[in-house]
């Protein structure tokens, strides 16, 4: 896939947060407002606990915001910062935590390739305690393409699914 040549759509970015922070919302998430760089990113977080997983509470953290263009340098340093903000977030007792993930995503009309393979290689982990899927979401003008991990992981692969399934709900 080649690189869009057109700048980013601001309204198509716009939009897609605002309808991003409506389905956080219905989904029962804390929504609030960090800023990384500058930029007003948007944040949900919930946690939950269901019998299959034997009472373990698991911790949702989604942080997404629009730039002119993802590249991996970017989605990197984005991961980084919302692993380590969502680290300082979490409650409880250090070495007696539930478990956490965290689905950093950058939104653009241009994504680059190596970003998107960079999304799609594998999850990140933080510290043994914090698993981290990192998005790209390139918005076109009648279509939205998301990439990301979406395999199994050591630490954590119990709650797979359900992050997979929120993933999916949050970014159709």
């Amino acid at each position: 896939m080649a690189p869009h040549t057109s700048g980013p759509a601001p309204d198509a970015a716009a939009a897609y947060l605002a309808a991003l922070e409506e389905r956080l919302t219905a989904d029962g998430c804390t929504v609030t407002r960090p800023r990384w760089n500058g930029l007003t990113v948007v944040s949900g977080s919930r946690a939950d606990r269901k019998v299959r997983w034997f009472g373990t509470k698991a911790e949702l953290f989604v942080f997404v915001t629009a730039v002119p263009e993802v590249d991996v340098a970017t989605l990197s340093e984005f991961t980084a910062w919302a692993m380590g903000y969502a680290k300082s977030l979490r409650g409880g007792i250090p070495g007696a935590r539930n478990a956490a993930s965290v689905l950093p995503a950058l939104v653009s009309t241009r994504v680059h390739p190596e970003a998107e393979r960079w999304a799609a290689q594998d999850a990140r982990i933080l510290d043994a305690t914090l698993v981290g899927r990192p998005l790209t979401v390139e918005t076109a003008p009648n279509a939205v393409r998301t990439t990301m991990y979406r395999g199994r992981v050591v630490w954590g692969g119990m709650f797979t699914g359900h992050v997979l399934e929120k993933a999916a709900l949050y970014f159709p």
